[in-house]
């Protein structure tokens, strides 16, 4: 049909297509995406090389050094540690015809001296011990040589004899009236009081008391070396 202009209708031309907004929304949230996980690398690369830097920092050997070694004459111990105590030390009571002498060489003490005279009944040492942390169980070390045999003293802690002596043995097989080579050590185990107690070391009957005492020392619990 024909319009009352008796025109022909011209059919309408092809229109363009409009932007693909889909397409745009996409790259643009591609773009966004690609830059966030850029940013999450380049931090977590930061933090790896900061926990790098933190590991390589604390495995740095620090310049604190452990302390010295306290001498073995030492007149009181240091923090944490037992008394020790050397056989001349003046804290110690010499009675019945023991005494100080440093005329055998090879006692440990720091002057290279220790007690003899203890071979004759009656004869005795005894340490008073101060500043003992706790009630307990605790190991009594005696350092001590023989003329190449056997012998053993009375142990005493605070006014009461053990039932085992303290047993001197010729550990180091020296030859008979050979002091220079038997020293050695040995140990009792005893119970101790907080603060103040007394160790006693007597010639008692019995016992084969000839022996230089150069040290005497405690340890914490009952050890088996």
């Amino acid at each position: 049909r024909w319009p009352p202009c008796g025109c022909p209708t011209q059919p309408p031309a092809p229109g363009r297509r409009g932007p693909n907004t889909k397409g745009l929304l996409i790259g643009a949230i591609a773009v966004v995406a690609a830059v966030v996980i850029g940013i999450g690398i380049a931090m977590i690369n930061g933090n790896t090389d900061d926990d790098k830097s933190d590991d390589q920092a604390n495995s740095t050997p620090t310049q604190s050094q452990p302390g010295s070694p306290t001498p073995s004459g030492s007149k009181s111990a240091p923090s944490g540690e037992l008394p020790k105590v050397d056989g001349a030390d003046k804290s110690l009571q010499l009675v019945g015809g023991a005494t100080g002498a440093s005329d055998v060489s090879g006692a440990r003490s720091a002057d290279g001296s220790y007690i003899g005279g203890l071979n004759q009944a009656g004869a005795s040492v005894t340490w008073t011990v101060n500043d003992i942390p706790k009630s307990g169980k605790y190991t009594v070390y005696v350092g001590y040589t023989v003329p190449g045999k056997d012998g053993s003293v009375t142990l005493m802690v605070n006014g009461t004899a053990s039932e085992r002596p303290v047993d001197l043995k010729n550990w180091r097989h020296a030859a008979e009236g050979d002091y220079e080579k038997g020293w050695t050590k040995t140990y009792n185990w005893i119970q101790l009081n907080k603060g103040t107690n007394t160790i006693t070391l007597s010639c008692g009957q019995g016992n084969q008391c000839d022996a230089l005492i150069d040290q005497m020392w405690l340890v914490k619990g009952w050890v088996n070396s």
